[in-house]
């Protein structure tokens, strides 16, 4: 019986002399319809250049296939060798056959065109729809991924979407014409756990139902263990060890896979939280962050003809207070208004209502030197065309200050802090890798001495030994500074390492807030308990992820909407949660 997939000896070399820059070194696996293989490994390693390379993708990269097979099993039937096959053929196969999941949504979208217009792209050209048809089964599309008012996201442009509704649009797209092999590239990197839960229940679903076979790279070991058959672990362009889930996962042979098991966070119900700081016995009165009765709310344009149905209520009366040397990781789902309510303590989003103050001291406009933030993608929160100097020098010209001998100074010894070399500052962000990057970012935020640093999904997009590195010396730079960390993230495995409090948000509003070990130990209302129940684990093999059709409210009110008071029930010290109805 011929194998859906079969990939021989594959080589990939890029530039003009592609043998001399050789990518992947002689990579070989067989894929059966209805069959998971998970390869793993970090970034460099040549994963994401293989999956590339299976539908030719690799061509318009500056890459080319120097060696090796790649044949695959049409739905006719009959044998296909990519490596040999024309443009017009791999056009046919492309999102029919083979669908493709790609990693960052906002490079794999065009920015000016509709979400509807892109999605039905893929209806007309493979299932010939049109019109009314193609815009329904675009409609259908986005409710299979639990889009909210997918009929009005249509409308949207991709800027007007969060990062993890742009992924579930990608994968909308991707699964559109049922393929019969989907190569998934990090499908779920931006995703909350939850909404990761369906869309692995989603890809299952389709497993079930059309035999369909999948590629699936991610860094994420606990959901390898959750969906994958077969594993193949590359490092350096090669395929170091691979074979069924059980016996990579609990006999590895090859010390790469041993170092990539033993960096992976694993989630432990709160038995890991950290426990190095204590409100009660905290001797700060004043706290360094003071959140109060904070709404955003974003008004939705009407028509020539109709008047505007209301505003978005992004964040509704969220507050709370974060103490120095303190960790409060803000969780929830993907629009849930984690990254809004950070953007707005910094400035970047204008409050409907609310007040901040840092250190005691009122943040008029939003903006305060004393808060300062680290971005999720550190590839482009870096200025390419700057040196490094000149990029640590940005916040201190900003806030009116000189770049003299002293600043420079402060210069290396920040980044000597964040074990980086002296001679980094003569350098430009394209030398550095992805850990690197994120470790002059945070360099950058500590140049004006905050006392406030606001993390949003900082460590989301690193590898996991690069990942627990970062987290370690966030630990370390809060000891020894004093930080106060508002942490925005949707990994719990990540929280539980980093926080000491958490606060769950659900469709803009705080649902359950306190001590970060007493809510991941007992978690109160059912929204967390959901967040925590969906978490992956390395000891869950090949799990069924259970589809929930359950809708994430709509954020729209009509005009003059206000909410009803909320009202909280004490579940211990330090830990309260929303009543639900």
């Amino acid at each position: 019986m011929t194998s859906l997939l079969s990939v021989s000896g594959l080589r990939v070399g890029f530039g003009r002399d592609p043998k001399q820059n050789e990518i992947v070194k002689g990579v070989s696996f067989d894929l059966d319809a209805g069959e998971t293989l998970a390869i793993v490994g970090e970034s460099g390693s040549g994963k994401s250049v293989t999956a590339l390379s299976i539908n030719r993708l690799v061509d318009f990269g500056g890459g080319r296939i120097i060696g090796g097979s790649i044949t695959l099993k049409r739905a006719d039937g009959s044998i296909l060798d990519i490596t040999k096959a024309e443009e017009p053929v791999l056009e046919k196969i492309r999102g029919s056959e083979i669908g493709m999941i790609f990693q960052e949504p906002m490079t794999s979208l065009n920015p000016v065109l509709t979400i509807g217009r892109q999605i039905e792209e893929s209806f007309r050209l493979h299932r010939g729809l049109t019109g009314r048809q193609a815009t329904a089964a675009a409609k259908d599309a986005l409710d299979r991924v639990r889009i909210p008012d997918a009929a009005r996201r249509l409308k949207y442009t991709p800027n007007q979407l969060s990062g993890g509704m742009l992924q579930r649009v990608m994968i909308a797209m991707a699964l559109a014409c049922n393929p019969r092999l989907l190569i998934a590239d990090e499908p779920t990197t931006a995703l909350d756990v939850t909404v990761q839960a369906q869309i692995m229940a989603l890809l299952g679903e389709l497993k079930r139902e059309t035999d369909m076979g999948m590629i699936f790279i991610t860094h994420d070991i606990g959901l390898v263990a959750g969906i994958a058959d077969k594993v193949m672990v590359m490092q350096a362009g090669e395929a170091v060890e691979q074979g069924p889930l059980g016996d990579v996962l609990d006999q590895p042979k090859h010390p790469y896979t041993r170092h990539l098991l033993s960096a992976v966070p694993h989630f432990e119900s709160g038995r890991a939280a950290r426990s190095d700081f204590s409100r009660e016995k905290s001797e700060a009165i004043v706290p360094a962050l003071k959140v109060d009765g904070l709404t955003v709310r974003f008004k939705v344009a009407g028509s020539i003809l109709t008047r505007s149905p209301g505003s978005v209520h992004a964040v509704e009366n969220v507050g709370f207070d974060l103490m120095p040397g303190e960790t409060l990781a803000i969780v929830g789902e993907s629009g849930s208004g984690k990254s809004t309510t950070a953007r707005a303590i910094l400035g970047l989003v204008k409050p409907t209502r609310g007040s901040f103050s840092a250190n005691n001291g009122a943040i008029v406009d939003g903006s305060d030197p004393s808060v300062q933030m680290v971005f999720q993608n550190p590839y482009a929160s870096l200025n390419p065309r700057l040196r490094i100097d000149s990029i640590l020098a940005e916040p201190v010209i900003a806030a009116g200050g000189r770049i003299d001998a002293e600043t420079r100074a402060k210069m290396v010894a920040l980044l000597k802090r964040v074990g980086l070399p002296e001679n980094s500052l003569l350098r430009y962000p394209h030398e550095f890798s992805g850990g690197q990057r994120q470790r002059l970012c945070i360099a950058r935020a500590l140049m004006l001495n905050p006392s406030i640093v606001v993390l949003d999904e900082a460590v989301s997009a690193l590898d996991v030994s690069v990942q627990a590195k970062v987290l370690e010396l966030l630990v370390d730079l809060q000891h020894e500074y004093g930080l106060a960390y508002l942490f925005v993230s949707h990994d719990m495995a990540v929280v539980e390492r980093i926080a000491h409090r958490i606060a769950v948000l659900y469709a803009g509003q705080i649902v359950e807030i306190g001590n970060a070990a007493s809510i991941l130990s007992n978690p109160r209302h059912s929204y967390t308990k959901r967040l925590i129940s969906a978490v992956p684990s390395i000891e869950r093999r090949n799990q069924h992820f259970e589809l929930d059709t359950r809708q994430v409210p709509s954020l729209v009110r009509p005009p003059g909407f206000e909410p009803p008071p909320a009202e909280w029930q004490s579940c211990g010290p330090d830990h309260r949660a929303r009543a639900e109805a």
